[in-house]
């Protein structure tokens, strides 16, 4: 028995986000525009929603959500809220759109509806209608049911989440990807390799997902090289199409220790999060084959997995692929947990915060406080 949520529609594939003001304008007059840091990215955006006779407000999101930007967005947008919110860019702009269109509706204080710290208190009311345009190929957060929230007061990353969080509409489109820095894209693109490896190995795994991420999984390794070195604009198509796939995955089966300890690793560094999971990766992969039997289906699936990662960057020798996927992100630019700013004096803090957290609950096995010490510094 599972349940399976996700988009009303999604419209994939290069030139996909011309229509986007269209299908802004069947849900009412009036929109909210989320974009990143520099606007004028996002102004074919506005001139696309002017053109269809829209009222835009625009509102950046210039860092990774943290609790405070959502409050002071919300005390700026009182009295105005929109008819439908767009959101134009990376995995925070798709977290900060759908904080801002789930607490617009919304009469308590924010903090009391996030998971942890607020103590996760159901939504008073369902969400403004939301389109999402990813313009990195790594979250999936177009197509996720929750939002990722720093919380400096408590130095931690948490979630607010509800399966009407959704958005209704999903454009993804490798057009507005491609070019983006090497380092983001690397950040990126070992997120999203990582969300369709742990859904596939989560306690929660379902048919539907099992069938994402197996179609998934070998096309996110073979295509990363050429994503990261080369620019391709075949391994954007591919890569935008995995990412998709693996928010799709988590959405509706979780995640697992990777997760669990970038949210909380996160939060005491303020890296970025794509880094956060490609330094962890293989560290959380050794830990899975220490644990895992010989026969389980656990162990059928890791098997799996590592073979393809063999085939990919192991040169196909049996066992090689880890070290090399290491080895090979390192020499890319991905930091190591030291570098990112975790000492090894944090490391107990954040073995212990990471132990409770939502992700950590569908990893495929319950790991000890030195187990999980232990690939902190696998990933340092």
């Amino acid at each position: 028995m599972f349940s399976f949520f996700s988009p009303g529609a999604i419209h994939f594939g290069r030139g996909q986000s011309q229509q986007a003001a269209k299908l802004a304008a069947d849900f009412g007059n009036t929109v909210l525009l989320v974009h990143g840091s520099q606007a004028s990215r996002a102004q074919w955006l506005v001139d696309a929603c002017m053109s269809e006779g829209l009222t835009v407000q625009t509102i950046a999101c210039r860092t990774e959500p943290s609790l405070p930007d959502i409050e002071a967005a919300l005390k700026a947008l009182e009295g105005r809220a929109p008819d439908v919110v767009l959101a134009l860019g990376g995995g925070s702009v798709m977290d900060f759109a759908k904080a801002l269109s789930a607490l617009i509706p919304s009469s308590g204080a924010p903090i009391t509806y996030l998971e942890g710290v607020g103590g996760g208190r159901p939504l008073d009311a369902a969400p403004l209608p939301m389109i999402a345009l990813p313009t990195t190929a790594g979250t999936g957060a177009e197509v996720t049911k929750n939002a990722v929230i720093s919380v400096p007061e408590h130095g931690v990353k948490v979630s607010l989440r509800d399966p009407r969080m959704v958005p209704r509409i999903a454009i993804v489109d490798p057009s507005l990807m491609q070019g983006a820095p090497k380092q983001v894209t690397l950040a990126a693109g070992l997120d999203a390799v990582t969300q369709v490896i742990e859904p596939y190995l989560s306690n929660k795994a379902n048919p539907m997902t099992d069938a994402l991420c197996m179609a998934a999984i070998p096309v996110g390794l073979r295509v990363l090289k050429d994503l990261v070195e080369n620019d391709a604009p075949d391994a954007w198509d591919s890569m935008a199409w995995v990412s998709t796939c693996g928010g799709l995955a988590l959405a509706n089966s979780g995640l697992g220790a990777v997760h669990g300890f970038a949210g909380v690793i996160g939060g005491m560094t303020q890296a970025p999060h794509g880094e956060i999971c490609g330094a962890l990766l293989p560290a959380v992969l050794e830990s899975h084959l220490k644990n895992a039997g010989a026969q389980d289906d656990t162990a059928a699936r890791l098997n799996w997995v590592l073979a393809h990662i063999d085939t990919y960057f192991g040169q196909g020798e049996q066992g090689g692929g880890l070290a090399c996927l290491r080895d090979w992100s390192k020499v890319m630019g991905l930091r190591g947990l030291h570098a990112i700013g975790l000492a090894e004096a944090d490391f107990p803090t954040a073995a212990k915060a990471a132990s409770t957290a939502s992700s950590m609950k569908a990893n495929p096995f319950l790991l000890s406080q030195s187990e999980l010490l232990e690939i902190l510094a696998a990933a340092a």
